[in-house]
């Protein structure tokens, strides 16, 4: 149930009437126009700029979008939904929605639960979406910056799901190329030092980080001395691959700290040691069948020095046919595979599994690879499949507003583990969502433990734990009072009528429109916005109850409406659980 979409439906079926009168195309898209909350609330419920959208294809009937406005006011007099409506401005229509419309909104929360806000089948076009995200290098434990790539990928996955998706959450193992080679060499000397031998200072461009020394002891209750004195080519390979599983572990442990689990975890080096041979080139070997592999030189790119260009005649894909601005090269000068495509095979590999929408969530640093990348996809699909990237801006970790340095060479950095352990899951999930995800986030690791409303998720969740404290209270107070959802649906809610009550039930009203929204955009924080909104619209109410016991939720001697302020309670609660969950936050009882 969303309001937005019924009250758009009925302007929609308004412009569909005067083009009947012939003073419309009638062929126009009558869905083009937004309905929306005004910017000033004292202008009414919703605002709607559907004269200004189609006031052009209007002339010569109307000599204005404020003349359109005016006759599309005309015909919603009678709509049962709407107590008052004007043209505004230039051509804007206000519009003043009658309480019952609210009314059922809230109803519709206490009966619904959890699925309240969930977009009808009928307005979801039920896609099959692979997310892809983390995908971090298991060369080291997740710092700051892999968690709100995980957060953010994992709270839109969920999002997605709640709109009616089939999602998949993918983590695509980089564990072939030069980094895993110099991480088995990391993990060696790790391994010698728990058989007590010496190593000595580690040498400049290995790992030097304490956490391989958990390795390095597994390396040796798994092999024992068998690795001590021989070449490196005769070690290297099951070091390597021993290493990689014993990150990919503290990857995992690290992940499911932030309650989250992945489905598919994809190996890089399956793509060409895998059961089904080499996979990068059969991509390579399709993509030339149809003309968009060659052979041929790249010209040097401007302002690039000389010394790093080569000018050779090369394997290329042709990105430009894409929209990209240069043709890419897919093997190197030793004849190995680029990184380039080797993420062609393995999207060809998500193609091949049926996915319509390729979702990857990367590293603001990744900017350049995304035409690229999307042009590979197009290419691939031949246009049955988008690739959507998703860039995840960096995180500044604080203390009480100082800088804590992170270096994932120097051994010494914070761990994502750290801070989780730190200030609690929920506190690193919800801070990760209350910015967009490719605007910079500074986390204040001080700032999100305080029991203050300057601290966004305290403030959230104490909202959740103030309705369900309200509620047990009532079940005390008012032993006789059934509080279930069938019975507060019955309350008589023309009964509220303070300012208070009434913007309680206008955000609750507007949650459907915001899940639709952010699913719609891929855009989680908005969720986290909303629900502030609605904890502050609860808790500024619940402070005038302190100065006005007339307005106090609780009133033993009005049982009636008591019931109605405790319905509009119960619906909060609802709707604040159901936004905490879609980001995986937890929604508690109570809090001390």
């Amino acid at each position: 149930m969303n309001l937005y979409v019924e009250v758009h439906d009925l302007i929609a079926a308004s412009l569909r009437r005067i083009a009947a009168s012939g003073r419309l195309p009638k062929n126009l898209d009558f869905g083009r126009f937004v309905v929306e909350p005004p910017r000033d609330p004292a202008h009414g419920d919703l605002a709607t700029n559907a004269a200004m959208v189609y006031a052009k294809a209007a002339r010569p009937f109307f000599s204005s979008p404020r003349d359109l406005a005016a006759e599309i006011v005309s015909t919603l007099a009678n709509a049962p939904t709407i107590a008052g409506a004007e043209a505004a401005g230039p051509g804007f229509i206000n519009l003043r929605l009658r309480p019952a419309a609210f009314h059922r909104l809230l109803r519709a929360a206490l009966e619904q639960g959890p699925d309240f806000g969930r977009p009808s089948p009928a307005r979801t076009a039920q896609m099959k979406i692979n997310v892809e995200y983390v995908s971090a290098n298991p060369t080291g434990p997740m710092h700051v910056g892999h968690g709100r790539g995980a957060v953010f990928g994992d709270a839109l996955a969920n999002l997605l799901e709640f709109a009616g998706h089939r999602v998949t959450r993918e983590y695509y193992i980089n564990d072939a190329g030069a980094q895993v080679d110099v991480l088995a060499r990391s993990a060696y000397l790790r391994y010698k030092e728990a058989l007590g031998e010496g190593t000595g200072e580690i040498p400049e461009g290995l790992y030097p980080g304490v956490y391989l020394k958990r390795v390095g002891q597994k390396l040796a209750a798994e092999f024992g001395r068998e690795f001590l004195g021989r070449p490196e080519a005769e070690w290297l390979e099951e070091v390597r691959a021993a290493a990689i599983v014993a990150m990919m572990e503290m990857i995992r442990a690290d992940l499911s700290a932030l309650n989250i689990e992945h489905e598919i975890f994809f190996s890089e080096r399956s793509l060409t040691c895998g059961k089904e041979g080499d996979l990068v080139a059969k991509a390579i070997a399709e993509l030339r069948s149809r003309g968009l592999v060659y052979e041929g030189r790249l010209p040097r790119p401007k302002g690039q020095l000389m010394e790093d260009w080569e000018d050779r005649e090369q394997t290329l894909f042709r990105s430009t046919a894409f929209g990209d601005d240069s043709d890419r090269p897919l093997m190197k000068s030793d004849g190995s595979y680029t990184y380039f495509a080797s993420d062609i095979a393995y999207h060809k590999a998500k193609i091949d599994r049926g996915y319509l929408l390729l979702i990857d969530v990367w590293g603001a640093d990744h900017g350049g690879y995304v035409k690229r990348m999307q042009a590979a996809v197009e290419a691939l699909s031949e246009g049955r499949t988008t690739l959507d990237v998703k860039l995840c801006q960096l995180v500044q970790l604080l203390r009480c507003g100082e800088p804590l340095k992170m270096s994932k060479r120097a051994g010494d950095f914070i761990t994502l583990r750290d801070v989780i352990d730190e200030v609690g899951v929920d506190a690193v999930r919800f801070m990760m969502l209350f910015r967009k995800n490719d605007a910079p986030l500074e986390f204040d690791l001080g700032r999100v433990i305080e029991q203050s409303k300057d601290n966004p998720v305290f403030y959230v969740q104490y909202a959740h734990a103030r309705a369900r404290s309200v509620l047990r209270r009532a079940r005390e107070v008012l032993p006789e009072v059934d509080l279930s959802p069938p019975f507060l649906m019955e309350a008589d809610l023309n009964l509220l009528q303070d300012q208070g009550e009434t913007a309680l039930m206008k955000l609750i009203a507007q949650y459907p429109r915001v899940v639709e929204q952010a699913a719609q955009y891929d855009e989680p924080h908005r969720i986290a916005f909303y629900l502030h909104d609605l904890a502050s619209s609860l808790h500024a109410h619940q402070t005038r109850g302190k100065e006005r016991p007339q307005l106090r939720f609780l009133n033993e001697e009005r049982r009636d409406l008591t019931i109605a302020r405790l319905a509009l309670v119960a619906a909060v609660a609802a709707v604040l659980a159901s936004g905490l969950g879609i980001l995986g936050v937890s929604a508690p009882e109570e809090m001390r």
